[in-house]
């Protein structure tokens, strides 16, 4: 797998992680996700997001180096860093986009989960919610073609992981 520009972005402190899960109320299972960040000491980021949007971990990891080279820089365009990871991620500039690309939904689903600068139970707790189930961040081809309407000329000479990390590299020019 590529590494890309460590120069600001440190992914030490990064994990990405694929679950399965019923989401019944969106709010609720925000509030028990806040509830696993702030019984700690209310620092870290735990973003949700669906799997089935995510073209593979490369994706995701490339998704949240920008975001986190976005805020070093002051270049960010959301105020929280869990929302700039996903909007990096989708390639959009704006959020109501990305969230209807990336934003969970109420329904059984997979779901990839970014955390930034938490300790390692959390996991633990988070796997008391969903399934831990890694598996869901290999890219769906089918699912991201419609999507992220990729185009099939374009899908011949270049593999979706590529097309879709180009388009968060977009983010970065087009500002």
């Amino acid at each position: 797998m590529k590494e890309y520009n460590k120069e600001l972005a440190n992914l030490d402190n990064v994990e990405i992680l694929g679950f399965t899960g019923t989401i019944e109320s969106i709010p609720k299972t925000l509030e028990q996700v806040d509830n696993i960040r702030n019984s700690c000491c209310d620092v870290g980021i735990i973003q949700l997001m669906n799997a089935d949007a995510i073209a593979g971990k490369e994706h995701l990891q490339h998704g949240t180096i920008h975001a986190i080279n976005a805020f070093k820089r002051g270049e960010n365009l959301a105020n929280d860093l869990g929302i700039e990871v996903l909007l990096r991620t989708s390639g959009q500039r704006q959020i109501s986009k990305a969230f209807d690309i990336l934003g969970l939904k109420e329904r059984k689903m997979n779901i990839a989960i970014v955390l930034i600068d938490c300790p390692d139970y959390f996991v633990d707790e988070l796997s008391c919610i969903f399934a831990r189930n890694d598996a869901v961040l290999e890219a769906d081809k089918s699912i991201l073609i419609n999507l992220y309407d990729i185009p099939e000329k374009e899908l011949k000479t270049i593999h979706i992981t590529d097309i879709l990390i180009n388009k968060t590299s977009k983010l970065i020019v087009n500002q």
